[in-house]
């Protein structure tokens, strides 16, 4: 591992944890060289299944792509970012356990609808908006319907 400051590959290992939610493990190293401590993460890199877009044309799955639409949707709601990670973690567990090669963007953006409505509703609105292209008021409140179904059948 190169040090961050001083690129330096000789680096030791001080401490190991590891996440067994967040399947990853968390290394506090020290640099020989220049005896500055960072923290790494090592994560299991898993093949994802490529994207198929509406217009038929394929894309590599894009973990920061997918955080970054929610976190846009998301924006000045109160949700921690902890919560965010969760649910993007969520989504990409859903999208390896189908065993598929290529899943369809339209899926995809089915899962992010489930996970938003957990987290939050104007969230779940924002986006819907954008993914199912409303066009007029009665769209919007036609969502606004749907939110407020789920939340009688949950009581």
């Amino acid at each position: 591992m190169k040090c961050p400051f001083c690129a330096s590959e000789d680096t030791q290992v001080v401490d190991t944890r590891a996440n067994l939610e967040a399947n990853t493990v968390r290394r506090r190293r020290k640099c020989l060289k220049c005896e500055k401590r960072f923290t790494t993460y090592e994560r299991v890199d898993l093949k994802m299944p490529r994207l198929v877009k509406k217009d038929g044309s394929r894309s590599d799955f894009d973990r920061d792509k997918l955080l970054g639409s929610m976190m846009l949707a998301l924006r000045k709601r109160p949700v921690s970012t902890d919560a965010v990670d969760e649910a993007v973690d969520h989504i990409i567990e859903r999208l390896r356990s189908l065993g598929e090669r290529e899943v369809p963007t339209n899926r995809v953006g089915d899962f992010v609808m489930r996970e938003l409505a957990k987290l939050d509703k104007i969230a779940y609105i924002r986006f819907a908006s954008v993914y199912r292209s409303f066009e007029t008021p009665d769209d919007f409140r036609e969502a606004v319907q749907e939110v407020k179904a789920t939340k009688k059948r949950r009581k």
